[in-house]
Formats: structure tokens, C-alpha cells, sequence
């Protein structure tokens, strides 16, 4: 029984990330500038975004897995499940944690930045001229990623020789279960800052991105009038249209007969409307496009079963919008909690002992899980709430330093630079949201529905009152012969343990995050919607741009290999990955 029940777990898990790698192949194809995919960079995204979301969806797998060697009824343990079983699945979680963060730490200090320099290493002239190899790419890729590589080697001796905190062993000798989070192993203390650190600079940038985006998710949602293929937009653009042309006729009829033409003034009118009227005619074409004129049956009637089912994405706005309170309600209950009733404050990361206030995700967590595996769809899901907030809040904000704007992430227009980077900042906002679940569901999280039988002879069937939920300041023999901690918990305690500076900022930032949520959905709710129409006509110009310079730049290609006599070597990690040919 107790075999099947693993595998069971391990089986939804897996099943957990082949879902999780289509979303994040959905995540990148649907952002990525088509025209210019790289092979290189679209795999390197969708293994990074997949590999931090499988960290953070490990949780509920953690939890079950240790829940599963108790009876949550009897408050006892499984007849199978000895010390040394309980010990080998913690040992099996602990290799599987371990070695996925220290994947994710590659992938963000090393594989990432490698991929972004040898993307911007391709020259397309040295490349067609065969001054530049694929070699030479990888050398200089290199030469500018040794610069993370010794990051990391500095971080990593950092860790290793920084003196852990000694104030709990000190002053502290009633913390019982949290005295032995203080790590002797220097080794593991090396790993532990490393993603410490990454956790605390995840946070800050969560604090913004996903802060921001869940506010304005629902919102979005809940505006769901399409900007482009709305009547009321074909309509004003027709009218503007019609008007734009009637002041050009006017122009044309007033100067009409002049030797010299129309005056300095009049051209200069002539040629603003000139002007506008293309981008007019480029937003009409759009409107009709968008709304399926003269497109195919099967097009019209998709486009009619989007307008029939706007309803149901306005329900499912006001529902998010629902969500997302419950979830605010529940972090300010839980952080309130942490910051009075914290054992030793900010010397240990404000660890809660015990919840002392009613939490309704927590119990509702705390419930689920006694029946896996409703307790991981939930979970699932609110990490997928979580990790879409934080794309529309990285798509809202954009890449900035302070207050410049360095990159736009936008859908179709993203470039494989701003994808790597925007990677990037998701990786380590998943870092910070991984931190996040803890004030979300704080029980659930460290034992999951775990009970434990206060009585000598752990007999509780006449008396289920002594049936006690597991938490981390019990004394009780009883609950340390029954209790088992997850490993996630246990592993973010010891970060913020052995570094309570880490633990401090972690804390205090879930302040500013349910801050700018408030703050942000204000103004989400009360500030009128209006189209960004600059945006619109920016995005038909550069595709028309883009039209017109693949075009041009095949003609000059061929022009050069007839000057050059020789054929041009196509890069096959960028030159047409993704891209329809156009004749």
C-alpha cells in the first residue's frame, strides 16, 4: 500500500511537469518575435521557466510524501513507516531539492547569460563574408560568461566561509526543533547562501512584477473588449478616415490652379495628413482582419465563439479578482501573525512556531490534503495564478533600470535578449514566490495535515481531542516521534536561520508586495480604460518595415553573392528558425 501511494505521487509529479513544460513552450512562443526565434534561446527559456516551476510545484509533492507516513486521524504513525523509512524519503526529497536548485542556480548564473552572448556574438556581414565561425561565437561566448562563472565561484567561498548566525545557540536553547536548522556542514552552508541570496534578490524583484500583475490580471480579465477588432474602433477609424480625406480635397481644391503649388503651410498640413491616412488605412485593414471580413468561414467562426464566450472570461475575471483577495486577506493574516507572535523575531527570519489566527487558505490547504491529489491541483493552480501575474506584470512594467525602460515585453514583439533577461527575472521571481507559499499556507507547508497524539500510550480513539496538529515549537516527545517536517520548510528556516538578514528582507517585502497590490488595483479599478492607439499604428509600421527589409535584404544577398561569387552560409541557429518564407 504504501508503495503504491509513493508512486502514485511521483507519477502526478511527473505528470505535473509535462504539463509544466507546455506552458512554458506556450509562454515563449507566444511572446518570442517570430522572425527572430533562435533555436538556442527558445530552448534554453522553456528548460529554465520548466525547471523553476517544477522546483516550486515539488512542495506539494514534499508535503504528501511525508504526510502520507501518519495517520492524520489517529494521530499516529503507519504501521511501515519505521525511522529509517521516514529518513529515506527525506534523504530522496532532500537529493531531488538539492540538485534541482542547483540546476536552477546553473541555469540563471551560467547557461542564461552564455545563451544571450552567443546570440549577440552573430555578426550577419562577418557571418556571410566567412570571417565568422560558429567557434568564434563559443570563444566569445565564453570569454564574457567567465565573468558569471567567477561570480559563482565567489559566491559559493563566500558561503562557505561566512560564520553562520550564533545568537539562537547562544541565547536561544528553547527553540528545540529549529537549534538543529543551524548548519555545521560548511558545504551545505555554501548552497544554502547561494540560494539564499537568489531567494532574497527573487522576492525584491517579485515584490514589483507580481505584486503589480495580480492586481491587474483580474482587471484585464475582466476588460476583456478586444482592442483591436472592436466596432467601436472600426468605426472611429472610418470616421476619422472619411475625415482625414475631406481636409486633403479641401487642400487640393483650394490650391488648385496655383503655378507654385499649395503655400509652406498647406503642405505641411497636406503632408501630416498624408501621413495619417496611411496609418488610418493600416488600422482599418487590422480592424477588418481582426474581425474576420473577408476571411475564411472557419476564421468567422472562431472569431464569433470568442464574442460568445466573453462572459465566461469576465466570470472568470471577477473570480481571479475573488482569488487574489483571499489570497491578500490570507498573507496579511499570516504576516501580522509572524511579526507579533514570531519566537525570536528578526534574529531568526521571523519564524512562526505555531499559526495563532485563523487562515482561510491554510485550513483550506490543511483540508485538501487529506485527500491527495486535490491538494496539488490547488496548488498547481495558484502557482499558475502566481507565475501569470508575474508575466503580465513583467509585460506591464517592462525591463527597466530605474526609471529607463530597456526592453518591452510584449506578445510577438519580444526579442530573444529581452526573452533571455525576461527569463531570467521570472526564475527568480518563482524563487521568491517559492518563499510566498510559506506565508500563504504556513501549515500546509511545513506539515500538511499532520497530527500527533498527546497521550503516553498514543491511544486517542476514545478521546479525539488530544489529537494535536503538528507545529514546530511542540515539545512533546510524542510529536517528535510522530512529526515529520517537509523539506522545503525545513530548508528555507535553515536559510533564514543561518542568515536572518535573508529571512528580514524576505519578510518585510511580503509588506511591500500586499502594499503595491493595493495600490495597484485602485488603480486598475478606477481608472478608465482607453486603447493605446500610438502603440497600435508603432506595431503596423514595423511589420510593414520588417516586410519590406526582408525583401530588400534578400535582393541585396543575392546582389553580393553574384558580386562575391560565392553562396551565403546560413546560420542555423537563427536565420530562418521559426520564420515563414515569403516570396
Amino acid at each position: 500500500m504504501a508503495l503504491i501511494q509513493t508512486s502514485l505521487i511521483w507519477v502526478t509529479y511527473a505528470v505535473a511537469i509535462a504539463f509544466l513544460i507546455s506552458i512554458a513552450g506556450i509562454f515563449v512562443y507566444i511572446y518570442q518575435r517570430a522572425r527572430e526565434r533562435a533555436l538556442s534561446v527558445t530552448t534554453v527559456c522553456i528548460i529554465t521557466t520548466s525547471a523553476l516551476l517544477a522546483t516550486v510545484l515539488l512542495l506539494p509533492v514534499d508535503v504528501a510524501l511525508v504526510s502520507s507516513t501518519v495517520s492524520s486521524r489517529n494521530g499516529t504513525r503507519k504501521d511501515w513507516a519505521t525511522q529509517d523509512r521516514v529518513d529515506n524519503i527525506v534523504y530522496l526529497l532532500k537529493v531531488v531539492y538539492y540538485s534541482l536548485y542547483a540546476l536552477d542556480a546553473t541555469l540563471c548564473l551560467l547557461v542564461v547569460p552564455f545563451t544571450y552572448f552567443l546570440y549577440e556574438e552573430y555578426d550577419e556581414v562577418e557571418a556571410n563574408e566567412g570571417n565568422q565561425s560558429f567557434q568564434s561565437r563559443l570563444v566569445g561566448a565564453f570569454k564574457y560568461t567567465l565573468i558569471f562563472l567567477v561570480l559563482c565561484v565567489v559566491l559559493f567561498l563566500v558561503g562557505f566561509f561566512i560564520p553562520a548566525a550564533t545568537y539562537e545557540r547562544q541565547k536561544n536553547r528553547e527553540l528545540g526543533y529549529f537549534k538543529d536548522l543551524l548548519t555545521e556542514n560548511r558545504g551545505e552552508r555554501a548552497l544554502t547562501f547561494g540560494i539564499g541570496l537568489l531567494m532574497t534578490l527573487g522576492t525584491l524583484v517579485y515584490v514589483l512584477y507580481t505584486g503589480s500583475g495580480l492586481a491587474l490580471l483580474p482587471v484585464t480579465l475582466i476588460r476583456s473588449a478586444p482592442a483591436i477588432s472592436a466596432p467601436s474602433l472600426a468605426a472611429t477609424t472610418e470616421s476619422e478616415l472619411t475625415q482625414n480625406r475631406e481636409r486633403q480635397h479641401q487642400l487640393e481644391a483650394r490650391n488648385e490652379g496655383r503655378p507654385d503649388g499649395p503655400d509652406a503651410r498647406d503642405r505641411r498640413e497636406l503632408d501630416a495628413l498624408i501621413r495619417d491616412e496611411r496609418a488610418l488605412v493600416r488600422r482599418e485593414r487590422v480592424a477588418a482582419d481582426s474581425s474576420g471580413q473577408d476571411r475564411h468561414f472557419l476564421v468567422r467562426a472562431w472569431t464569433k465563439t470568442e464574442a460568445f464566450f466573453r462572459p465566461i472570461k469576465l466570470l472568470g475575471g471577477f473570480f481571479l479578482l475573488f482569488a487574489a483577495l483571499i489570497v491578500w486577506v490570507s498573507m496579511l493574516i499570516t504576516a501580522i501573525d509572524k511579526a507579533k507572535n514570531s519566537i525570536c523575531k528578526q534574529h531568526c527570519g521571523y519564524i512562526l512556531g505555531s499559526i495563532n489566527v485563523f487562515q482561510p487558505i491554510n485550513y483550506a490547504f490543511v483540508l485538501a490534503a487529506k485527500v491527495f491529489p486535490i491538494d496539488y491541483v490547488i496548488f498547481l493552480l495558484l502557482i499558475l495564478f502566481f507565475f501569470s501575474a508575474s508575466v503580465i506584470g513583467l509585460a506591464t512594467v517592462g525591463i527597466r533600470f530605474l526609471w529607463v525602460v530597456l526592453f518591452k515585453i510584449r506578445k510577438g514583439k519580444t526579442s530573444p535578449q529581452a526573452m533571455l533577461i525576461a527569463t531570467v527575472l521570472l526564475a527568480l521571481m518563482v524563487l521568491g514566490i517559492n518563499y510566498a507559499s510559506l506565508i500563504v499556507a504556513p501549515q500546509y507547508t511545513t506539515f500538511g495535515p499532520q497530527t500527533y497524539c498527546d497521550r503516553p500510550d498514543l491511544d486517542c480513539s476514545s478521546d479525539r481531542a488530544l489529537v494535536k496538529p503538528c507545529s514546530e515549537t511542540t515539545d512533546s516527545a510524542r510529536a517528535v516521534s510522530v512529526c515529520t517536517a517537509s523539506v522545503v520548510s525545513t530548508f528555507i528556516n535553515r536559510v533564514t536561520i543561518n542568515f536572518p538578514v535573508f529571512g528580514a528582507i524576505c519578510f518585510w517585502a511580503q509588506f511591500a508586495f500586499l502594499g503595491i497590490y493595493l495600490v495597484t488595483s485602485l488603480t486598475a479599478l478606477f481608472r478608465a480604460p482607453k486603447l493605446d492607439t500610438d502603440e497600435l499604428d508603432e506595431d503596423l509600421e514595423e511589420e510593414e518595415e520588417e516586410g519590406l527589409l526582408s525583401t530588400t535584404g534578400r535582393r541585396l544577398n543575392v546582389a553580393w553573392q553574384d558580386v562575391t561569387g560565392r553562396a551565403r552560409r546560413n546560420n542555423p541557429d537563427r536565420a530562418d528558425y521559426g520564420t515563414a518564407s515569403t516570396s
